[in-house]
């Protein structure tokens, strides 16, 4: 059993999805959302699709200056970025650095950041099952560099101009499994505990400067990504969707319903404020309960 599982800014975006998502959360996001982010300049990675986009959809919404991170369509990306810049009223740039790359990171935030990054969301992730004496070395290494060493470049590169200017906010999306495990799943789990061991380290290393770090743990959230496993799965077994998304994806998720991406993007756009200033160093499940077993 190997099964390879793309996301964050791996992630291929479409247009219908590029419309669908900013048409959905319209209504979330009326007029008058404050623009409390006003000024502020967020990079997100991973966030041409699922997660990512929803949590750069609201920090542009919050009047914050947005540079997305992702693989996909250049003409896609662009759409994306002219659409949510649009609606918002806010300057959106796309940066496409290979995040498993630390020399286009560091060119990444060298270049491609119009300013200090004030608000840094590390998103990007793949994923990799398979038992673990099956597991390849080459996946291992891959989600390693992605999910956990591609942040602490990022972090690495923008903490000094946080601190100059006494003012940070960093958000790494972890997941339930940087708190838990589970089976064939061990790149993945070990680099998400990794994850929430780099918050605290962080948080405590830059607690006396203004700035913030914490992770925010999903459980199963509801995207186009895990809509098609859900097929695929259903399929496989010869079982309905909702057997599927009941005994299998929701099995530990008491609540027995996906988060949603906008759950998640409104836990960290509040992580990412000025009333957030007094927490840091947390991992904040955002789970429907699954890791209160």
């Amino acid at each position: 059993m190997a099964a390879m599982i793309r996301g964050g800014n791996q992630g291929n975006i479409s247009m219908n999805h590029v419309a669908n998502t900013l048409e959905s959360r319209a209504g979330e996001m009326p007029a008058g959302t404050s623009r409390s982010m006003a000024g502020r300049i967020a990079l997100v990675t991973g966030s041409t699709s699922g997660i990512g986009l929803g949590i750069a959809n609201a920090l542009a919404a919050a009047g914050a200056t947005v540079v997305l991170n992702g693989f996909g369509d250049p003409d896609e990306i662009r759409t994306l970025c002219h659409v949510m810049g649009a609606r918002f009223g806010v300057q959106v740039t796309h940066a496409g650095a290979d995040l498993s790359d630390p020399d286009a990171i560091e060119r990444m935030m060298r270049d491609d950041v119009p300013g200090p990054v004030d608000i840094l969301v590390n998103n990007a992730g793949i994923q990799f099952v398979a038992p673990i004496e099956e597991f390849p070395p080459e996946k291992w290494n891959a989600i390693l560099a992605i999910n956990l060493t591609s942040a602490f470049h990022c972090i690495r590169a923008a903490l000094p101009a946080m601190k100059r200017q006494r003012f940070g906010r960093i958000v790494n999306v972890a997941s339930a499994h940087g708190l838990i495990a589970s089976r064939f799943k061990s790149a993945y789990v070990a680099a998400k505990h990794g994850i929430v061991g780099l918050t605290k380290t962080v948080a405590l290393e830059a607690a006396e400067h203004g700035v913030t770090c914490n992770a925010v743990c999903p459980g199963y959230v509801w995207t186009p990504l895990v809509e098609k496993q859900v097929d695929g799965q259903a399929a496989a077994h010869g079982i309905s969707r909702e057997d599927v998304i009941r005994k299998i994806f929701l099995s530990d998720q008491p609540t027995k319903r996906f988060a949603t991406v906008e759950e998640v993007a409104a836990a960290t756009l509040f992580l990412c404020g000025t009333l957030s200033g007094s927490i840091t160093g947390i991992a904040l499940p955002v789970d429907g309960g699954w890791t209160a077993h």
